[in-house]
C-alpha cells in the first residue's frame, strides 16, 4: 500500500488549530476520563534528583529556536520515570524502562488533526537519529481497540516508531496534572534518568534541521 503524503509542517494555521481544537478536544476527553486511572504521576523531583536535567535545560536554550522554539524548560525539576503505558506486545512499560536513553515523548491520538500531521516528521526523526542513546516514543491515547492507530500507521507509512499505547489516557492526565499538557499533541524531551528537560504543546516539524540540532545537543553528539 502506498503511504499517504504527509502534510507540510509547520504553518500558522496548523499551530492555531493545535491551540484551539487540540485544547478543546483534550479538555473534553480529560473531563470524561480523568477519574480512576492510576498512571504514575510525574512527581516534582527530590532535591538533587534532577539537577543535571536543570543544567541541561539551560544548556539547550540556544537550540530551542526556529521550528522548535516552543520547547520550554520546566519551572521546577520533574521526574517522569513512573509515567506508564504499554509496549508493542502489550507489555507494561514506563519512562524508567528506557533508562540510559534520551527520549522525545510524544502523546497523540488519531482524532487529533495536528497529531496526524506531525507523525510522519516524528517517524523521519526516529529513522535518522534513533539509536541506543535516543528514541522517539510516540504514545497513542485512542480509547478502544488498536484498529484505528494501527490503520493510521499503515496508511501514513509510520514504520520506524515503536508502537506504544495508553487506552486509559493516563499519560495525558498525568502530564495535565503537572501543567505540562493543555491539548494534543504534547511533546517532552526527557533525559536518560527520566527527568524532564523541556516540553511543548502543539505540533512541530520534528524532521527539520532545528529539531535535529536540538536532539544532538540533548544527547551530547
Amino acid at each position: 500500500m502506498t503511504a499517504k503524503k504527509p502534510f507540510a509542517l509547520p504553518s500558522v494555521k496548523l499551530v492555531l488549530l493545535a491551540a484551539v481544537a487540540g485544547v478543546i478536544a483534550g479538555a473534553a476527553a480529560v473531563y470524561v476520563k480523568e477519574a480512576g486511572y492510576g498512571n504514575g504521576i510525574g512527581e516534582t523531583a527530590s532535591a538533587g534528583q534532577c539537577e543535571a536535567a536543570k543544567e541541561r535545560s539551560a544548556a539547550l536554550t540556544p537550540f530551542t529556536k526556529g521550528q522548535v522554539a516552543a520547547m520550554a524548560p520546566p519551572q521546577t525539576p520533574i521526574s517522569l520515570r513512573d509515567v506508564s503505558f504499554k509496549g508493542p506486545d502489550g507489555q507494561p512499560l514506563s519512562i524508567g524502562s528506557f533508562s540510559g536513553k534520551t527520549l522525545l515523548l510524544n502523546v497523540w491520538a488519531t482524532w487529533c488533526v495536528p497529531c496526524r500531521e506531525e507523525m510522519p516528521a516524528l517517524n523521519a526523526l526516529e529513522k535518522s537519529m534513533g539509536n541506543d542513546k535516543f528514541e522517539v516514543v510516540a504514545v497513542n491515547i485512542d480509547t478502544g481497540d488498536d484498529e484505528k492507530p494501527k490503520a493510521f500507521r499503515t496508511d501514513y507509512g509510520i514504520d520506524k516508531l515503536g508502537y506504544y499505547r495508553d487506552g486509559t489516557m493516563g499519560v495525558f492526565n498525568t502530564l495535565k496534572k503537572q501543567g505540562l499538557a493543555f491539548g494534543l499533541p504534547v511533546t517532552l524531551l526527557i533525559d536518560d534518568k527520566g527527568c524532564l528537560v523541556s516540553a511543548m504543546n502543539g505540533p512541530a516539524a520534528w524532521d527539520s534541521e532545528d529539531a535535529k540540532k536540538l536532539i544532538k545537543a540533548a544527547v551530547g553528539i
